[in-house]
């Protein structure tokens, strides 16, 4: 590796000046971009849509499509970043591979991200090389084949398709009934188009953890672990919908998650913040999946944690070789949060451009509430927009203040404002 803990930070335009390009700069990649700023690393944001928020930010941008081998290289030559950060799955990973092979130091490496990309090569990271426990699955190729795995795995369980993001491919299967919709569901709705899925026992957990795991120097250039609190959350139609820190574990529980996540982390390698989703149920642990980079539960730590150690700021001081302080607890590296905290998205109700938040003025006129509007050119129906964080004296009314605050702004975008307008006008000259 030949990356090392960095001594000298300077200005982002200087000859010598560390450069950083994201791959992808979407709301978790603008705040990567906000915090490398902040240490005077020069950035370059690279997305498929022009005005994406981390491009909004950034030194430099870059618009194209990450799958194509010819952009993306074309800019990696041009740029020659000190640190290539993959922020999404639609990019090209054989070139990844390539490029790590001629030097460039891609995060965490390029084959943590070509596995944490698709369910089949991160189960088998998470259950044959990390020997971390999951729920049982199996694969089918064909329709009759899910229905046979679907009775040997049991009902209720889950398909989906390889790929995915946001809950798209996947579908909750209560009984033999549903397999034939939840095939044309995993085949044609996944990030990539195929007949390959995976089907997963459903775990009757308690909660759904986020860990975020953080590789990095120590004091003496070997790396190590580090782990703040778990992070609580739930989802809507697969798709993250709040968040809070700590989660509601036991103590035997969260020794569990730091072990399984180390093993996980471990075992694909590199620098970086992972997030690691687990199902915890009493004191056991089942891991999920994992992603090499911050996570959108993580969002949380941007008020639960000091400035400069969100998930971000983890994040960009573990891959720049900068240090990470923690609190040593037996063989455990502890991150500590500051102040219970909870979030909460912020969807859009309709398509259209311009998004615009109303009502924030009265919404969110209290003590411990923050408002992230991430400035998405262009919004679609559940479309995350924004995201609520709210700070308490528990996590329990950190989660009710967020929610409270989420609900009561307005969202809507322009087409959405003037069609109202016009029925508005319409109703009057109807009335006269």
């Amino acid at each position: 590796m030949k990356r090392k803990k960095l001594e000298q930070l300077t200005s982002p335009n200087a000859v010598n000046a560390k450069k950083l390009m994201l791959l992808g700069s979407g709301e978790l990649g603008k705040e990567v971009v906000l915090e490398a700023k902040r240490l005077g690393f020069n950035v370059v944001a690279v997305d498929r849509y022009q005005g994406a928020p981390g491009q909004q930010v950034a030194d430099k941008s870059y618009t194209g499509q990450m799958t194509d081998e010819g952009f993306l290289r074309s800019i990696v030559e041009k740029e020659k970043p000190d640190f290539i950060i993959p922020e999404i799955e639609a990019i090209n990973l054989d070139l990844l591979t390539e490029l790590e092979k001629e030097g460039f130091n891609v995060i965490p490496n390029a084959r943590a991200t070509r596995a944490t990309m698709q369910r089949e090569r991160i189960r088998d990271v998470i259950a044959n090389e990390a020997g971390v426990k999951t729920s049982k699955y199996d694969y089918a190729n064909s329709l009759d084949e899910l229905k046979e795995v679907c009775e040997k795995i049991g009902y209720p369980c889950w398909v989906k398709a390889l790929m995915s993001s946001s809950g798209h491919g996947s579908m909750f299967v209560k009984g033999p009934e549903d397999v034939e919709k939840a095939w044309g569901e995993a085949t044609q709705h996944g990030r990539v188009k195929g007949e390959r899925i995976i089907v997963e026992e459903h775990v009757e957990f308690d909660i759904e953890i986020t860990e975020l795991a953080v590789r990095h120097f120590d004091e003496n250039g070997k790396i190590v672990t580090s782990f703040p609190k778990p992070i609580g959350h739930y989802q809507i139609d697969g798709d993250y919908h709040s968040s809070w820190q700590m989660a509601e574990v036991s103590e035997k529980a969260e020794k569990a998650i730091y072990e399984a996540t180390g093993k996980i982390t471990d075992a694909l390698g590199g620098l970086g913040l992972f997030g690691c989703e687990l199902f915890v149920k009493g004191d056991d642990v089942y891991a999920n999946e994992c992603s090499p980079r911050p996570h959108d539960t993580g969002m949380v730590t941007f008020v639960t944690h000091q400035l400069g150690f969100s998930q971000a700021g983890l994040h960009v001081r573990a891959i720049t070789g900068l240090p990470v302080p923690a609190i040593e607890e037996g063989d455990i590296r502890k991150i500590p949060s500051l102040t219970p905290g909870a979030s909460h998205v912020i969807l859009s109700p309709s398509e259209g451009f311009d998004p615009m938040l109303g009502n924030v003025y009265n919404a969110t006129n209290q003590l411990g509430v923050s408002l992230l509007f991430f400035g998405k050119p262009e919004a679609h129906v559940g479309r995350r927009m924004g995201v609520v964080l709210a700070t308490a004296d528990t996590v329990e009314d950190a989660k009710k203040k967020a929610e409270q605050v989420a609900h009561k702004i307005e969202m809507q975008t322009r087409q959405a404002a003037e069609w109202k307008k016009q029925q508005e006008t319409r109703k009057h000259l109807l009335q006269k």
